[in-house]
């Protein structure tokens, strides 16, 4: 029952009260502290029911929000959609990388292992090998429209995180241990991969790589 009609009710009774002949002045006196006492709950119960429906509209409405930034995400399509198919144009990537560097090496070894005693045969069999090297060599321009693929569904996803994020007012928690101690491992060991646009490695680095004693090797990974 709403606390707004407990005391409506209170007061009815009370003043059903009143209307009789109570002759005792205590009583009286008690009837008008309790008349007091209700007026003084009912506007308290009325502030507290406004400020308990205040507070349910605006956590329905933050749900609604939720609901309508998580619909705008489209995680299906990103889970269903975008995901595998970047999955599926980098996997195609590494296969034509694959069969085009195998074609290079084996016309390079064919080469090779050629004797140039007919300059002439020699000759054809040099401008065959490098047509099929250059036919071989296309597969950058295919590996790129793929790439291109992959690149615009990352940034795709990245597009509706980050309007999530800042909508809904998400933070960043801080990285884990597990985390941290993965990025010092891979800092010390140098497994980030190269930098884009930065410094090559030079060839007498390598060398000097080259050149460890197999203590030198394990302690890297100690």
């Amino acid at each position: 029952m709403p606390a707004a009609e407990v005391a409506a009710r209170v007061r009815e009774s009370l003043a059903n009260l009143k209307t009789k002949d109570l002759k005792d002045g205590q009583v009286m006196e008690v009837l008008s502290l309790a008349q007091q006492l209700t007026d003084t709950m009912q506007l308290f119960f009325g502030s507290l029911d406004k400020s308990i429906h205040s507070e349910f509209v605006y956590i329905a409405d933050y749900i609604a929000r939720t609901r309508s930034e998580i619909s705008k995400l489209r995680p299906n399509d990103i889970k269903e959609q975008r995901i595998p198919t970047a999955g599926a144009e980098l996997e195609a990537v590494v296969t034509d990388t694959e069969r085009a560097t195998e074609a290079i090496m084996h016309e390079a070894e064919e080469l090779l292992g050629t004797k140039p005693d007919d300059l002439d045969a020699y000759k054809a069999q040099v401008d065959d090998a490098m047509m099929r090297i250059i036919e071989a060599c296309s597969f950058q321009d295919l590996s790129g429209q793929r790439v291109s693929k992959v690149v615009e569904s990352l940034r795709h996803v990245e597009k509706r995180v980050t309007r999530f994020a800042a909508t809904m007012g998400v933070h960043d928690a801080e990285a884990d241990e597990d985390e941290i101690a993965e990025a010092e491992r891979k800092k010390k060991l140098h497994l980030n991969g190269p930098a884009i646009g930065g410094p090559e490695v030079k060839q007498d680095a390598v060398d000097e790589m080259i050149a460890l004693d197999q203590d030198a090797i394990d302690s890297l990974f100690d």
